[in-house]
């Protein structure tokens, strides 16, 4: 997460950050990881050890992998400087487009995913097109989809509950990897990691940049290795890794290529950080932003498939404030709402934290409105602290 956020250019009005910057992306760090093993004490205790029983874990991780779909593209919104209020109705509307394709049309499964990507992409880009090119602002635009799709939702379902989805179907959202086949996956990304790590400490070598002790490297993989195949270890314990999980592992790597790794992923940092200066170096403002949602439909999509396969079924209330789990999941992985810092492995850490808060207060038999009032209380706070880290820096 360190390297995605320093090879950027921050909200620091077009300059590159400086010697705070690694300050406070590592307190962001320390503080997510204080707060995921504090929730999960504190659950441990309060369930006598039920929450961090293999099924548990499993369902959490199930639980954490739509959110974690849904802020790896909004968090490229936010970055950019921009936000999108529509996605809960949207992954509502394309999960239930999905379900309405495989139960009532009867599509084989590889289309009804096409097709369903497609929309995404294009409502996506709807909202981006508007946005970008007639400039009106992403908070009207995205609220006026929430409405819309909502309503689209409801009107081609007759409000109705659209069951059962086919088996095919249900793969996507309930199924589990072979044991084997889940450790083979996690060792095979462990050994990239590695290659990957040492390279790039050889070519910061190569350059006479700072890098540090080797010791330090070897530890953060041998920490890295022991939680990854750990975790796989466990959730073999009870069923393997849940298909949803290996999506959200996959789609959250390819989040972090494309924002440290490309030109793309560089240039919604600069428009986030100052939009004028991006404007003047040359990058094609409008076209970016408009990529930029299109990519975020394409996520909600992913997320509509998933919602839809898991709850075998699509509903007219599927996705209800989802876009503020979302939000919540960038705001406290340390993405800045005023745009230009921000980050996808963040992103995802805040989704897994949302879903613990959840998941551990519906074990408590937790009343909502208290789910709701802790969730809003904890969202405040992390905008708090990066207010304040971005006035100690």
């Amino acid at each position: 997460m360190s390297n995605e956020t320093l090879s950027t250019t921050g909200n620091t009005g077009g300059k590159a950050a400086g010697p705070a910057q690694p300050k406070r992306v590592n307190l962001q760090v320390f503080v997510m990881l204080a707060a995921i093993v504090v929730i999960i004490l504190f659950f441990s205790v309060a369930t006598d050890g039920a929450y961090i029983s293999a099924r548990n874990i499993s369902n959490l991780l199930r639980q954490t992998a739509i959110t974690g779909i849904l802020a790896v593209g909004m968090v490229f919104v936010i970055i950019s400087a921009e936000i999108d209020l529509s996605v809960g109705s949207m992954m509502g509307l394309l999960g239930g487009a999905a379900a309405i394709f495989d139960v009532w049309f009867g599509w084989p499964l590889p289309l009804t995913i096409v097709v369903t990507l497609v929309m995404g992409l294009l409502l996506g880009a709807w909202n981006g097109w508007w946005v970008a090119y007639r400039k009106v602002p992403s908070f009207i635009v995205t609220l006026a989809g929430m409405l819309a799709f909502r309503g689209i939702l409801v009107g081609i379902t007759n409000g109705t509950t659209v069951s059962p989805t086919s088996n095919a179907m249900s793969q996507i959202g309930q199924s589990y990897l072979p044991d084997s086949l889940g450790f083979g996956i996690g060792i095979g990304v462990m050994v990239l990691f590695v290659i990957w790590q040492w390279r790039q400490r050889a070519h910061r070598e190569a350059l006479g940049l700072p890098v540090p002790g080797k010791g330090s490297d070897v530890g953060r993989q041998a920490i890295t290795a022991v939680i990854l195949l750990g975790a796989i270890y466990l959730l073999n314990d009870y069923r393997g890794v849940p298909t949803p999980v290996l999506i959200l592992a996959a789609l959250m790597m390819v989040g972090i290529f494309m924002a440290t790794r490309t030109a793309f992923g560089r240039r919604i940092y600069a428009i986030g950080g100052n939009i004028d200066a991006a404007r003047l170096s040359g990058i094609n403002v409008e076209r970016t932003k408009l990529a930029v949602f299109a990519i975020n439909g394409l996520m909600v999509a992913i997320a509509g498939l998933i919602l839809s396969s898991r709850l075998g079924a699509g509903s007219p209330s599927a996705g209800n404030i989802a876009e503020l789990d979302a939000i919540a999941a960038c705001v406290i992985g340390g993405t800045s709402l005023a745009g230009g810092v921000g980050s996808v492995a963040g992103a995802v850490m805040g989704a897994f934290i949302m879903a613990s808060l959840d998941n551990g207060m519906s074990m408590l038999d937790v009343p909502t409105f208290w789910q709701y009032i802790v969730k809003g209380a904890i969202l405040l706070l992390a905008v708090w602290m990066d207010s304040a880290t971005k006035k100690r820096a």
